[in-house]
């Protein structure tokens, strides 16, 4: 798989994140369960043990005890997956997101982002000083700097006003965050105007993207979405997959396959 610049970073054009792993399916609190239920500790690192085998390089994942816990012992026993953390809040705790980056600097994040829905409520709330903060830290720690969010306006504000290394663009906005950076459990939308103007924004950005949601947390088509990043992923842009391999234990030596026919090669 071709690699790509982000940053200081080196970073393979398919990348593994981690929702399945903490039990966020984007599919209801059924599927949340049976992910919880079938991801024990050794079941999250032998995915990245099968990721790091075919040829995926970075983890994207959550800040909390649990990731960092796996990737502690991942590491301890000899896996090399370099972490791009994903900064969270917690319920209760607006603030909560000064210790989580703190944390994963300690622990050796190579890049470091904040989540999402805590983007997208700063922005709608024009919290601005929290950007600039949130960068200057990521900065002064010396890790690859990003932002997440699933609206245009933010990435098009961060755009503008920030100097980052990577946007982390969603192709989809399931849930409105404005007023809570949480998503909702039951009832998220898979809207393709949605994508359709993330897209338009990608192609406007000075700095990489990587392209998440990519099958609509799992609720679309996945050749259809390969095409997609096909026509439209930029020569160092990169995507993100959750995989639940309990659906298919090939599952991530297929998508690499995938991508490296429908993305890689047309890049080429």
């Amino acid at each position: 798989m071709r690699q790509r610049q982000i940053g200081s970073a080196r970073v393979a054009g398919l990348c593994i994140g981690g929702n399945p792993f903490s039990g966020f399916s984007h599919q209801g609190t059924e599927r949340n369960r049976e992910m919880l239920d079938y991801y024990t500790d050794e079941r999250i690192k032998a995915d990245l043990a099968q990721a790091e085998a075919a040829g995926i390089d970075t983890f994207f994942g959550r800040t909390d005890d649990h990731i960092f816990k796996i990737l502690r012992e991942y590491w301890d026993g000899g896996g090399r997956i370099q972490w791009f953390a994903q900064v969270c809040v917690e319920r209760g705790k607006p603030d909560a997101w000064r210790q989580w980056l703190t944390g994963a600097v300690e622990l050796g994040c190579t890049g470091a982002y904040i989540h999402g829905g805590v983007a997208d409520m700063w922005h709608a709330n024009e919290q601005w000083d929290h950007f600039h903060e949130a960068l200057a830290r990521m900065r002064d720690a010396g890790v690859v700097a990003g932002f997440a969010a699933h609206r245009p306006e933010a990435h098009a504000w961060m755009r503008d006003h920030l100097d980052l290394d990577f946007h982390m663009c969603s192709y989809y906005n399931p849930s409105d965050r404005t007023q809570s950076a949480h998503h909702r459990v039951e009832g998220e939308r898979w809207d393709a105007a949605d994508r359709a103007a993330m897209l338009e924004l990608i192609a406007t950005l000075k700095k990489p993207a990587v392209h998440y949601k990519v099958f609509g947390g799992g609720n679309k088509p996945v050749m259809e979405a390969f095409e997609t990043m096909g026509r439209h992923m930029r020569d160092n842009d990169v995507a993100l997959m959750g995989c639940f391999t309990k659906d298919d234990g090939a599952m991530i030596e297929k998508d690499v396959a995938l991508f490296d026919e429908h993305v890689d090669a047309v890049l080429a």
